[in-house]
């Protein structure tokens, strides 16, 4: 797949000494921009910069950029827009910085309310457009990708408020002389290192002043930051780090205690920060409630909410929902003085809800409800515990589900479930994060209580919380496995040619076979793929474009069905894109979108294609895919060509190259034991450099089929002395005919041990291999052989990897200094071969006997000798006899 150039993550972005003095002595905003592992910084604001300075940094830095990229880079990149944001109701410019834009088309949203016209290429590092802003758009963060005639971009974050923009002017770092704003409005501004912003406004008495910053929610840098309103004596009245409906962005809260001036300040946490942390901050007398009970509702009806938390106090309001989910979907704190910049998480689910009533501390005291069910409440103050009771009978089934965290609210749930004696039947902590689920098996009739308290026993007025009471319902969410690491997976495919990639099905509480569709693809555009199996979660997904298709993009949905005409269960995409990452790569800020970017590009100079096997791949064995390369005149660069995937069990070399003006390559395949046998659609990626970066391409599906071997071998045990030649028998059972002979080598011989290839047929029930050592043959067990057997089918070699057997060299003994000559043998008797071939333990004893008849021989000779000089040992041990026991095996 395409790799994007990426604005540098937490985990590893860093401005050094030299960017931070560049930055601060000519005021050029940057933004860092990380490609292939190296990163650069690209200029954003040059407008107040000489013309020609501007042009050569521009030049420079691009330069920089473009020399890194290596494969995968003719994807579109996009950095940070300027501005990020802006103000619903209204049209606004926007330049989108990056890289690989110079043939850039369109800015793809997500979702309805910004409109896109006027598309400009300023350079191959940036494209204007024209955003207009309908008046009803939601407020929040809208994600986009931009798509250029040859790719997708990466997912980036476009901002809608509700308030008049303006944007930070420096110097303004000075408590003495902040920068006047307008109070209501937002403020876009960046902090620099070691920066402080100051902003002053003049509001009366009484006034609710709401400070709230987008800082790491713009997903542009780990920017954690700080805001406080101080009055004119500089004494803090309110301040913010990290709020739980914001994460690590912050909210300052006050309501003001007297007429007069009072100056926001707005820094880095730890007072660092770069050219790269941007925020919008929203200055106004808006509700910004922390809270909203309940959490949750049925789509499409009305009911009254709670908003907890405001500075102002609590709050009532009649809400209506939307009959459809939506992925983003939150509640805006509205009133007289305005609308929240950002939503409070409320969930929409089919279950009624129920209210908490105090007091509810204890399981006597519990508020009785019928399951299934949602229970809303708020662990109000510290030590606060909340209890619910119910009835079940055995065996009844529930999944309970708390949301807090995940609903942006301070509370670290613990849960329990009692039995009417006060039993402990269940708990959960932290298993849904810091949330807590459990699935919960009613082990008698009887009443039980749902019981929930913070963890550390915290509490307080936005400690709120949903706990879903439902019946275990099959589920279903379709993925797209990244193949490079934190790189979404866009689909650009190019006309005329073919694009692949892996789709993922993850059931829950069902099994099955899937079935999987693409809508609103691209016109011409055709889709290939397989059923997922109901013992697989992925399947490939190859899209084809006509040649002569329109050069265009869409969003399109990806659906998973049960294949099960009795069974009415779907599920869509949930692609998680990582925009900010922490430490260790930890996942800081993401974002989940709901469909897949699909694109008609441009025509690759080449494409490839998979020559289709005439044969298995047997288990335990080997092929070499052949895959040829179809090249356009002039069009010379190598390829890197790579398996899409492997089937379990099955293994693949990674990039093999095909050579630059070659056409063909080969990719080695093995697979184990646990393949599974059946067909497999299979394809291999393409990827080569062009004029315009890399372009990646897909073969066809081609069919891949796993067999059990033809036969088996069994090998039996063999020994022998430096040296000295030996057998080595195997035992050969067949378990498929097959025309005539198969070449068998026998591998994985220790140093200076050798042999000859063998041939078997089909009727063959043994094979023997003779070895032969030498005096340099390591002594020792070696339990390294194997055999690579090669049947013949359709012209096409079927490979066997077979084994495992094993060889022990022994080490001679040294002859005895004062053993007499061996006599003189008679000629030995022409032996008969035997019926058959003895195995290790009959050969054995048949040496013993032979030693024992030799000895038996050799002291009857003695005896009939007559009498010498020679010593009496030389009776007793005659020279040249057999050993008493053979050599154990």
């Amino acid at each position: 797949m395409p790799l994007s150039p990426t604005v540098l993550p937490a985990s590893t972005a860093r401005t050094n000494d030299d960017g931070r003095a560049f930055a601060a002595a000519t005021g050029i905003l940057t933004a860092t921009v990380r490609t292939n592992g190296r990163a650069a910084r690209l200029p954003t604001n040059l407008g107040h910069v000489m013309p020609a300075i501007a042009r050569v940094l521009v030049y420079l830095l691009v330069a920089l950029v473009c020399c890194q990229q290596v494969a995968r880079a003719a994807s579109p990149s996009i950095g940070i827009s300027a501005p990020v944001g802006g103000q619903r109701g209204t049209e606004i410019e926007v330049a989108f910085n990056g890289a690989n834009l110079g043939d850039g088309q369109e800015v793809m949203f997500y979702e309805p309310g910004i409109t896109i016209k006027d598309v400009q290429v300023v350079n191959e590092n940036q494209i204007k457009a024209k955003l207009t802003i309908a008046p009803e758009c939601r407020l929040g963060i809208h994600d986009y990708r931009v798509r250029t005639a040859t790719g997708i971009s990466n997912l980036r974050t476009f901002h809608v408020g509700a308030l008049p923009e303006t944007v930070e002017a420096e110097p303004n770092s000075d408590f003495a002389a902040p920068q006047a704003i307008a109070f209501n409005s937002t403020i876009n501004g960046i902090v620099e290192n070691e920066d402080v912003d100051y902003f002053v406004i003049e509001v009366a008495k009484g006034t609710r002043i709401n400070a709230e910053l987008e800082g790491i929610r713009l997903g542009n840098f780990f920017f954690d930051p700080y805001v406080s309103i101080m009055n004119a004596g500089r004494f803090e009245l309110a301040g913010s780090d990290d709020a739980a409906l914001l994460r690590q962005d912050c909210i300052a809260s006050l309501v003001a205690p007297e007429d007069g001036k009072y100056i926001i300040q707005v820094r880095e946490s730890a007072f660092g920060g770069n050219g790269s942390c941007n925020y919008r901050l929203h200055l106004g007398a808006f509700p910004r409630p922390r809270a909203v009970v309940p959490a949750g509702g049925k789509p499409g009806s009305t009911l009254e909410v709670r908003y907890l938390g405001d500075i102002a106090g609590e709050r009532a309001a009649t809400v209506t929902l939307p009959t459809e989910p939506s992925t983003d979907f939150g509640l805006f704190a509205q009133d007289e003085q305005g609308i929240a910049p950002s939503a409070n998480v409320f969930r929409l689910s089919d279950l009624e809800n129920f209210i908490e009533t105090e007091p509810n501390n204890a399981q006597a005291q519990g508020n009785p409800f019928a399951a299934p069910l949602a229970l809303n409440g708020v662990i109000a103050e510290p030590g606060d515990v909340d209890c619910f009771k119910f009835k079940a009978t055995k065996g009844q089934v529930l999944d309970i589900q708390v949301y807090a965290r995940r609903i942006r609210t301070p509370l670290d749930p613990v849960l329990y479930v009692l039995a009417s004696n006060g039993g402990n039947v269940a708990g959960s902590d932290d298993s849904a994060g810091p949330d807590s689920y459990l699935r919960f098996t009613a082990p008698a009739d009887d009443e039980y209580t749902v019981m929930l308290h913070d963890h550390l026993r915290k509490g307080g007025v936005d400690y709120a919380y949903r706990v879903e009471l439902t019946a275990v319902q099959p589920a279903l969410t379709m993925g797209l496995p990244e193949q490079s690491q934190f790189v979404d997976i866009v689909a650009p495919v190019p006309r005329g040619n073919r694009f692949a990639f892996i789709l993922s099905g993850s059931r829950a509480d069902f099994g099955g076979e899937l079935a999987v569709e693409l809508r609103n693809l691209p016109a011409g555009v055709q889709i290939e793929t397989v059923p997922m199996a109901a013992n697989q979660t992925t399947v490939p997904v190859l899209l084809t474009a006509p040649a002569d298709a329109a050069i265009a993009g869409s969003l399109v949905d990806v659906v998973g069905r049960w294949n099960d005409p009795n069974q009415k269960v779907e599920g869509q995409l949930s692609q998680l894109t990582s925009l900010i990452r922490g430490q260790n790569n930890v996942r800081m800020w993401d974002r989940e979108t709901r469909r897949m970017a699909v694109s008609v590009a441009e025509e690759s100079p080449f494409s490839i294609e998979v020559i289709e096997p005439k044969v298995p791949l047997v288990r335990g064995g080997t092929m070499n895919l052949k895959v040829v390369a179809h090249r356009k005149d002039g069009f010379t660069a190598p390829i890197a060509v790579r398996m899409l995937y492997n089937p379990p069990d099955v293994g693949s070399a990674g990039t093999i190259t095909i050579p630059e003006g070659q056409n063909e390559a080969l990719i080695p395949l093995n697979a184990g034991g646990g393949a599974e046998i059946r067909p497999w659609r299979i394809a291999v990626l393409g990827d080569a450099g062009t004029a315009r970066g890399t372009v990646s391409v897909a073969s066809q599906l081609a069919t891949l089929l796993i067999s059990e071997p033809y036969f088996g071998f069994t090998f039996q045990a063999a020994a022998v002395e430096q040296n000295q030649e030996t057998d080595i028998v195997i035992q050969v059972s067949k378990s498929k005919d097959f025309e005539g002979a198969a070449k068998v080598e026998l591998l994985g011989l220790p140093h200076e041990v050798t042999t000859e290839p063998k041939e078997i047929t089909k009727d063959s029930t043994e094979l023997v291999f003779r070895l032969k050592t030498t005096a340099n043959s390591p002594a020792g067990k070696h339990p390294t052989l194997i055999c690579r057997a090669t049947v013949t089918e359709n012209g096409e070699p079927i490979t066997h990897m077979l084994g495992t057997g094993e060889l022990r060299i022994d080490t001679p003994l040294p002859p005895k200094a004062d053993a007499p000559a061996a006599p003189a043998a008679a000629a030995p008797m022409p032996e008969q071969p035997p019926e058959k071939r003895l195995t290790r333990l009959e050969q054995l004893r048949l040496d013993r006997e032979k030693a024992k008849a030799e000895r038996a021989a050799a002291k009857a000779a003695a005896e009939a000798a007559p009498a010498t000089d020679a010593p009496p040992a030389a009776e007793s041990q005659p020279a040249a006899a057999a050993p008493a026991e053979p050599p154990k095996s």
